[in-house]
């Protein structure tokens, strides 16, 4: 099998303002890739940028897409390490965009193996549970949110926080006061505190008995983390801190964090995932996967790996529930309520909607 061609789409997905520690996103900057072969199988990724988060803009994914489509033309998609390989051989970074190309190669290995990707990937179903994610707002709007996420059968609500230290405590005991006692809490502060902020935010919010704390600091203070860790009376996340297996490593070995987020927007897809996945499940450490504000496309495809990874625990795939205004996607991952599940069809099982793509820029390489 060779790969003939690549389809590259500005994936643009309107959506109301959301709001973390480093910056408001206005539209989801997504990019759409199809990769076809000459034996008429043809793959589908998705990634979205977050330049606040990952540095990657829609443009710099757009440029570096029809450099990578140039460079697989011709290969072998099957092929998968070499194929990243080739990748990175030409760019040592840019994980978001080599994210959509990883991806459609999966789709295209397990269409080829005509099964399920989850199943591709060794996988079996299970009940998976998102939680529900509220952007920084007033303490008032953020609880208000809350119950009317909990009124509609959420049972776990992740806060972002990360701006003023005491509004961000005042923001939590908010949403506490209004959902009770029973509803999970789980906060992100996206690196906006500073260690003492840290600390001292940490301590006062352990009252509200907050199951983790994600990313609380920058990570040019890695260093500190384990400092943290050592005296925080909350578990916490390495979000921004854990872009490949590498960094997982070090964290672990460095007793930084109790547990990693994967994202593959900063591992670079599915094959890095897997890495970052094994060296945690070697250690203990357990996993979320995340996701940053992709279409229910490629949250399917997170959904189908975290279905073949057992260390897996925790999930964060609401992202196109957080303001997208349309869903430009064909099959895919479904919601009752917050319970999710994926499509047994051979693949990821989720397309974008052909009426979408015609009103999207594109090119072909």
């Amino acid at each position: 099998m060779k790969i003939t061609h690549t389809e590259i789409y500005r994936f643009s997905i309107p959506m109301e303002p959301f709001t973390i520690a480093t910056g408001t996103m206005d539209f989801a900057q997504n990019t759409l890739v199809r990769i076809f072969t000459d034996e008429g199988i043809h793959g589908n990724g998705e990634c979205s940028a977050f330049p606040m988060i990952v540095g990657e803009t829609q443009e710099t994914c757009l440029a570096m897409a029809k450099d990578f489509a140039k460079i697989l033309k011709g290969k072998d998609p099957l092929d998968i390490p070499a194929r990243m390989d080739d990748l990175l051989g030409y760019a040592a970074h840019n994980p978001t965009i080599k994210s959509a190309f990883d991806m459609a190669l999966f789709d295209i290995a397990a269409k080829n193996a005509n099964q399920p990707l989850y199943q591709f990937l060794g996988g079996h179903q299970r009940t998976i549970e998102t939680d529900m994610t509220l952007g920084i707002d007033t303490a008032e709007n953020m609880a208000a949110k809350a119950v009317a996420h909990q009124n509609n059968g959420c049972r776990i609500i992740k806060i972002k926080l990360g701006k003023k230290v005491h509004e961000d405590i005042e923001r939590v005991a908010a949403i506490r006061k209004a959902v009770g006692e029973e509803m999970t809490l789980r906060l992100d502060a996206n690196q906006g505190w500073s260690f003492d902020d840290a600390l001292f935010a940490l301590t006062e919010l352990e009252k509200y008995h907050i199951e983790f704390c994600e990313q609380p600091m920058r990570t040019w203070f890695d260093d500190k983390l384990p400092e943290l860790h050592a005296n925080s009376p909350i578990r916490l996340m390495a979000d921004e801190s854990c872009y490949n297996h590498h960094d997982a490593r070090k964290l672990i070995n460095a007793q930084a964090t109790t547990f990693l987020n994967i994202k593959f927007s900063k591992s670079g897809g599915i094959l890095e995932a897997q890495k970052i996945h094994e060296v945690a499940l070697q250690s203990g450490v357990k996993c979320m996967i995340g996701s940053m504000l992709e279409s229910r496309l490629a949250l399917t495809a997170n959904l189908h790996f975290a279905l073949a990874s057992p260390n897996v625990v925790y999930f964060d795939l609401d992202t196109c529930l957080l303001g997208h205004l349309v869903d430009p996607v064909i099959g895919g991952l479904t919601y009752e309520g917050f319970m999710l599940s994926v499509p047994d069809t051979p693949g990821i099982g989720a397309a974008a909607d052909e009426a979408f793509l015609q009103k999207c820029e594109s090119w072909t390489i």
